[in-house]
């Protein structure tokens, strides 16, 4: 199912998702530290919480709530990445990222040399889409510090366990850098 932009932007700034919208503040579902299956290496990984999306099946369906898990310090996050020198990167994961992208923006920014992943249901045509308009400023903030996206709906019909740190066949992994300079997605491998 495609989405336009004008729903990217309205379900990106979702009821309940204003609170992430406090400087250096975010809302969580929960932490991972040293996970091997949320992207290439050892990663840490942010769950956000709250997702417009709901994906049928989704494997993450109690970070779905965007008054659910709790809000932490972007500081108290960054001093528990930089505290771990085995990691090869940060994964943003959700719940949807974008649907917090001011805070994920934050975050991603204070961790500059740290390869950062992020998982969206949205895909990145849509999230380009908006990211050029007069009311994307948070989207394009968040896309421009993200290296590797996976983007696009979970599809229970298309489920894989063949598809390297993807849940479903209609994913896909994007190279961000790349894409944002073209204009288009840019598909790479894991």
């Amino acid at each position: 199912m495609q989405i336009s932009a004008k729903q990217v932007g309205s379900a990106c700034r979702a009821e309940g998702a204003s609170a992430a919208r406090t400087p250096g503040v975010i809302r969580v579902s929960g932490l991972t530290k040293n996970s091997i299956v949320d992207g290439p290496g050892i990663r840490f990984v942010v769950f956000g919480q709250g997702c417009p999306l709901k994906c049928p099946d989704c494997h993450n369906p109690s970070t779905h709530d965007f008054f659910g898990g709790e809000l932490m310090d972007i500081s108290d996050i960054v001093a528990q990445i930089e505290s771990d020198p085995l990691l090869d990167g940060v994964t943003f994961s959700g719940g949807e990222p974008f649907a917090q992208a001011v805070a994920f923006a934050e975050l991603a920014a204070r961790l500059p040399h740290h390869h950062i992943m992020c998982y969206s249901g949205y895909t990145f045509d849509e999230l380009y889409s908006r990211s050029q308009s007069k009311q994307g400023d948070d989207i394009r903030a968040l896309l421009s510090r993200i290296d590797v996206l996976v983007d696009g709906r979970f599809d229970s019909v298309r489920k894989t366990y063949d598809a390297k740190f993807k849940g479903s066949t209609n994913q896909r992994a994007i190279d961000v850098k790349e894409s944002l300079q073209h204009g288009k997605a840019i598909e790479i491998s894991l």
